[in-house]
């Protein structure tokens, strides 16, 4: 069995559901009651594929912009990335810019799928595939998805996307 280990960054603004999917992905379970992220949090998750071993080092960056000054010893050896946003509001662009720059701070290319959590609120969804769909080619992401830590919806789709890439890019 072929074993990869993968430093995955998990970024976004504050309150975008960053730790709330980690914690459905990682534990299983939805927990309102999420605080807010100081500095980072790590996780650790294993996926099989294929006859091989994933062990998913999950890095979830606070989102709230005084910690962004600690984020660039953080995001060094970050193999891939995921970059998340609230369905229910329409992200800045240059919120987004700032995300995607720390994210490839030490690589160009790195690797990112863009998340719009969040959609168990299809009642008040403000962003539209077309516009995220730009937003992902604007920034040159891999693929965008829609999820839901609340309902589970999605949860394991990025992270296998993600490692399926890293997995493909690791063999060259």
């Amino acid at each position: 069995m072929r074993n990869y280990l993968f430093k995955i960054l998990i970024t976004g603004n504050a309150s975008v559901g960053k730790t709330s999917l980690l914690r459905r992905f990682v534990d299983g379970f939805f927990d309102d009651s999420t605080i807010m992220t100081v500095g980072v949090e790590f996780f650790i998750k294993e996926i099989h594929f294929d006859n091989m071993r994933c062990t998913l080092q999950l890095w979830d960056l606070g989102g709230q912009e005084r910690f962004r000054y600690l984020l660039e010893n953080y995001v060094m050896g970050a193999r891939g990335a995921l970059l998340l946003f609230d369905l229910t509001k329409m992200p800045k662009i240059g919120d987004l810019l700032e995300w995607v720059n720390i994210a490839r701070l030490h690589d160009i290319n790195l690797p990112i799928i863009l998340v719009g959590s969040k959609n168990d609120l299809e009642d008040v969804v403000a962003v539209d595939d077309d516009s995220a769909l730009h937003i992902k080619n604007t920034f040159n992401m891999i693929e965008f998805i829609k999820t839901s830590a609340k309902s589970g919806y999605n949860i394991e789709k990025p992270f296998e996307i993600l490692t399926r890439k890293l997995i493909e890019v690791s063999k060259y």
